[in-house]
């Protein structure tokens, strides 16, 4: 079995309302056992996505642990986001 790594992805209030109403509504038909299976299938759907799109389709050489930044975003950074000005 290969070892577990852990990360806490910061949803915003509507986004988490969301993940876990598609969890509820349609997780146990795609075999998603939790919401963390749900986030985990959903989280490398995308980086698969990432490296056909930037890396000819290959996987990246991993990062080890502590090499990311850390915690949630700023409010400025919040605030991009959400198109705010």
């Amino acid at each position: 079995m290969k070892k577990i790594a852990a990360f806490t992805p910061y949803f915003t209030e509507d986004e988490a309302g969301q993940v876990r109403a598609a969890f509820l509504a349609a997780g146990h038909l795609e075999g998603d056992a939790s919401v963390s299976d749900f986030i985990v299938r959903a989280t490398m759907r995308e980086v698969k996505r990432l490296q056909r799109r930037h890396n000819q389709g290959r996987a990246w050489a991993p990062v080890p642990a502590g090499g990311l930044r850390r915690g949630q975003r700023t409010k400025d950074e919040l605030q991009h986001r959400n198109g705010g000005t």
